[in-house]
């Protein structure tokens, strides 16, 4: 009986490869290639890790054919890319309908050096965020898992046990972690990026700086800390309400680092 239950496990995870896999393409924008998913019939969306120069990029689909790619867009916040790719034909991966906990199975699935499959299994470690990335710039949440990764996987799908995507995986690219951004951040990043060919963000046109709050200065707040305005782009946002340099601005912020908002 163990045996069996067993078999059958087993059986299961390689039909949970197979399915995320038909959605999973490799990218040839480096070197070495990495890989790739697709969001849409000629759309893919992959990682910064992938794609290292906007020429002379490409896509080798699951049955081998190989063909010219366009860098839509990339999100400086994500990491991800999108890649325009006539003629791609594929199904787009199909979105987990479950949430995923900390503790699930969950499956790394992208393209080798020969395009072959790749699949490396473990468990959701972490769901946390945000997760700062540089110049002011965050993702909302992020996913840490201890499946092994090696730099192939960069840009390949995380699915849950029934193939279906989880998130996009980063390899070591974000902060030196291995990090999945979640498919609902990577599939609005994609949308924004092919009909815009950038993420869209929230602006307020002005720059700024950490600094930790007196006592005298908190009032009736329990706020420790603000971002001191130190710059106030001309008809921005912010320029038209009235900021002024000088200012405060709330919520907290966790350090003293510089903002661009």
């Amino acid at each position: 009986m163990a045996q069996t239950s067993l078999t059958s496990f087993s059986t299961q995870l390689a039909d949970a490869v197979a399915t995320a896999s038909s959605s999973v393409v490799q990218v040839h924008g480096r070197r070495q290639p990495a890989s790739g998913v697709v969001y849409a019939p000629d759309v893919v969306v992959s990682t910064t890790r992938a794609v290292g120069r906007e020429e002379g990029l490409a896509v080798r689909t699951p049955d081998g054919r190989t063909i010219d790619a366009e860098l839509a867009g990339w999100d400086p916040a994500t990491h991800l890319v999108a890649l325009r790719v006539p003629g791609l034909n594929l199904p787009a991966a199909t979105l987990a309908t479950t949430a995923p906990r900390v503790g699930h199975l969950a499956i790394a699935v992208g393209r080798s050096w020969s395009n072959a499959v790749t699949a490396s299994a473990g468990i959701v470690s972490i769901i946390g965020g945000p997760l700062p990335t540089g110049r002011g710039r965050q993702i909302d949440e992020i996913i840490r898992t201890n499946a092994p990764m090696h730099r192939g996987f960069a840009g390949g799908a995380f699915a849950d046990t029934e193939g279906r995507l989880l998130g996009v995986s980063t390899a070591a690219e974000i902060r030196g972690l291995r990090v999945v951004i979640p498919a609902s951040i990577a599939w609005k990043a994609a949308a924004e990026l092919i009909e815009h060919g950038r993420a869209k963000r929230g602006y307020l046109g002005v720059a700024g700086q950490g600094v930790r709050l007196a006592a005298s200065q908190r009032g009736t707040g329990t706020a420790e800390s603000a971002v001191l305005v130190v710059q106030v782009i001309d008809g921005s946002p912010a320029g038209r309400a009235g900021l002024v340099v000088g200012g405060l601005l709330a919520p907290a912020v966790r350090d003293a680092a510089h903002y661009v908002l």
